[in-house]
């Protein structure tokens, strides 16, 4: 029997067991807009996956202006969208974030740098102006730069940190030699505005040896001690790793359920779909379980960030199989 063919299973069993009683709450918080990053989930309250294991599912779109990380501490979620590098930095500064699940497997992260600025590769660095995302995406940036000895303070000899709003402008208009990317993202808006593949190099995370995980599911720590909350995560994990594979499988019908869950009216089909077949590439090879390979990796690179490091010491506690056991077997 195929794994998804379990999850169906577990979900119809889950349906048949709930029966008349009425669906548990979740409210799930994204990292950023309705967007296909976030496919697997809408697919999953789409399809009715959330339905059939008994839950009633609300997902709440990010923004600029909104850190999953203090939605979660608020408790306007109860589990979020995250980066671990963020989930980590807020660990240690005393939000107990555990990662429960890992849909993406790869990083996507990128920096784009145009040729005629100087950039051929990292040794051209130095002395540059590079886009950065901050609000907790920075960190990856920082031990990078940290593992190839460059200030990012603004001393001679380092590179000079200019924080990237969410758009292209600064590799538009010269205003930086790079700009931070994302392969299903931004590098084609930066395509869109008119420059060529040939125009760039681009730097990917994962090629350099300092990728680290995105887009895991994180909930608090207390929240885990108590039985109900715990299979509800079970159930939510469960349904969302099925809404994922379909999306993988269905990518163009998976853009549409995205573009009809965008209140905003924002997003377009074209970039939708192109999202949606690059965001493919990154949950290809993950069941939804963490790899604690890949956690380890992440570690390493957020503690080598030279002087001034993401995190200080290896975490303990900060992922947990107890839900992907029991939602994925």
């Amino acid at each position: 029997m195929s794994k998804m063919t379990t999850w169906i299973g577990a979900g119809a069993l889950s349906l048949m067991a709930s029966g008349a009683m009425a669906a548990d709450d979740v409210t799930l918080q994204l990292k950023w807009v309705t967007q296909a990053q976030f496919a697997g989930y809408y697919v999953a309250l789409d399809q009715g996956f959330y339905e059939a294991e008994g839950l009633n599912v609300t997902i709440k779109p990010g923004g600029p202006d909104i850190a999953p990380t203090q939605v979660l501490a608020g408790g306007g979620a109860d589990v979020t969208v995250e980066w671990m590098p963020a989930a980590l930095a807020a660990r240690e500064k005393g939000l107990p974030m555990v990662n429960i699940a890992q849909p993406f497997k790869s990083s996507g992260m990128m920096l784009t740098c145009r040729k005629d600025a100087g950039v051929a590769t990292t040794d051209d660095f130095a002395g540059k102006t590079l886009g950065v995302w901050f609000f907790g995406n920075e960190f990856p940036f920082l031990s990078w730069m940290g593992k190839l000895g460059l200030a990012t303070d603004g001393s001679e000899g380092g590179v000079e940190v200019l924080k990237q709003g969410f758009n292209v402008d600064p590799i538009l208009n010269g205003q930086a030699a790079c700009v931070s990317t994302m392969t299903y993202n931004e590098y084609w808006q930066v395509i869109d505005a008119g420059l060529t593949p040939d125009d760039l190099v681009t730097f990917k995370y994962e090629d350099q040896g300092v990728a680290t995980l995105e887009d895991g599911l994180y909930v608090l720590e207390e929240n885990l001690s108590d039985p109900a909350f715990e299979d509800k995560m079970v159930r939510f994990v469960r349904a969302s790793m099925q809404g994922w594979k379909w999306a993988e499988e269905n990518p163009e019908d998976a853009a549409m359920i995205v573009l009809d869950n965008d209140e905003t009216g924002a997003q377009t089909e074209a970039h939708q779909v192109r999202m949606m077949g690059e965001i493919a590439k990154l949950t290809a090879g993950s069941d939804g379980s963490l790899d604690p390979a890949d956690y380890e990796r992440t570690v390493a690179s957020l503690l080598s960030g030279g002087s001034d490091p993401v995190i200080t010491k290896a975490p303990e506690g900060a992922w947990t199989h107890a839900v992907t056991d029991k939602a994925l077997k």
